[in-house]
């Protein structure tokens, strides 16, 4: 009950090794971010977002008004897409680099944030490219200043150390993890994210809980992480059904986003296993397949897979949308109808099947999940073992619901 005694009106600072500016209105700090910009001589800027958001949410002008107020010049690159692949980065890293540009600011959701990160460290390592960073050809030491505009309620990229950017031609999607991608100073304003679609809406939040569950029950996990698990599957029970049924309340599109903020923070102390390194081939064979779909699609079954392993974190975290758990290795098949149960009702009843996914597919996304670079470190910190006979049990299981 404590979120009644939050006014969400109240701009709040949330630290991790990021500073985040959030609450309804924060995005108004962007001046204070280019004041601070300017003062350190980072005045020439690279913008990286989508093609519409950063104008229809309405932040580009208020970042426009902020970059002309305090002498900051900059290029616009705009072509991100859902999937980022290799060639966006190498396209407005070229871009960053002919400008000579000395920081990059994104704006968008977890897309555009995460290919401005990666054109972030390219920006300070000329030479090398998208392909090579997402082939662990080189480790960077250093990225330039990052700073983040986050429109979506599901990311966490704003606040932590991971980009994700495919490899088209591979169907690749590995990501990375670097002390350098932290972004300097990060914009949560719910207010900007109060014009996002039912499912972008719906797939985003599902997302956040995917991150939690994971970072909850990993083999790296700490009670910091776990305790993080709590409040963003309580947080996004409670509102995420608010939002799909009036888009414009700010109450609930604060709360999730906090708890995708904190989710993020989580998985940046926990880290993830099955459900995401499972998602990426998924959405490295369709690239138009939205994350969090794939996320959703996944889930329970990998609940089925993990929760013996970790039956009494799971109890607790999952006890909002399953109630009445008892924390016993039995309960494996409970909690994945449950959990099921609990997507279809905020409308995510898709399965693999209905997104063409085939049982004759599953051989492949079994090879990529094995083959695609950085993906074996996700699977080495899952609770069980994580074999090519349980990754393609997950698979199967995820073509058709449990709930019949």
């Amino acid at each position: 009950m404590w979120e009644k005694d939050i006014n969400i009106h109240e701009v709040r600072e949330i630290r991790s090794r990021t500073t985040v500016f959030f609450g309804v209105g924060a995005i108004a700090k962007i001046d204070d971010i280019c004041k601070d910009l300017k003062a350190r001589g980072l005045d020439k800027l690279i913008v990286v977002t989508g093609h519409g958001a950063y104008k229809k949410t309405g932040a580009w002008d208020y970042v426009t008004k902020a970059f002309a107020a305090h002498g900051i010049t900059y290029v616009h690159y705009d072509k991100v897409t859902p999937n980022p692949n290799t060639h966006h980065v190498n396209e407005a890293a070229k871009m960053a680099q002919d400008f000579g540009a000395k920081a990059m600011l994104a704006i968008g959701g977890g897309s555009a944030i995460d290919a401005g990160k990666s054109v972030a460290i390219l920006m300070k390592h000329p030479g090398k490219t998208a392909e090579d960073l997402y082939t662990f050809q080189f480790t960077p030491a250093e990225a330039a200043p990052i700073i983040a505009i986050n429109l979506t309620h599901g990311t966490g990229s704003e606040a932590n150390r991971f980009a994700v950017v495919s490899i088209e031609e591979k169907n690749f999607k590995p990501a990375i993890a670097y002390d350098c991608l932290y972004p300097l100073y990060s914009i949560d304003d719910p207010a900007l994210m109060a014009g996002l679609s039912e499912n972008q809406t719906r797939y985003v939040s599902i997302d956040a809980v995917n991150h939690v569950v994971e970072a909850a029950t990993t083999t790296l996990t700490s009670p910091y992480a776990i305790d993080l698990a709590l409040s963003v599957v309580q947080l996004v029970k409670e509102y995420l059904p608010v939002a799909l049924k009036d888009p414009k309340d700010l109450t609930a599109r604060y709360f999730l986003a906090y708890a995708a903020l904190i989710a993020g923070i989580a998985f940046d102390n926990g880290m993830l296993h099955y459900t995401h390194a499972l998602e990426h081939p998924l959405s490295g064979v369709n690239p138009n397949l939205t994350h969090g779909l794939g996320l959703a699609m996944l889930l329970p079954a990998v609940l089925k897979n993990i929760y013996p392993a970790r039956p009494a974190t799971l109890a607790d975290v999952l006890a909002p949308i399953v109630p009445g758990l008892k924390g016993c290795g039995c309960e494996a098949e409970t909690v994945a109808k449950g959990v099921e149960k609990w997507l279809f009702s905020v409308g995510s009843t898709h399965k693999l099947a209905d997104e063409g996914f085939k049982a004759e597919d599953v051989d492949k996304l079994v090879e990529l999940t094995f083959n695609t670079p950085s993906l074996d470190g996700l699977l080495a910190i899952a609770p069980t073992k994580a074999t090519k006979e349980a990754v393609r049990a997950i698979y199967a299981e995820s073509l058709t619901p449990y709930n019949k």
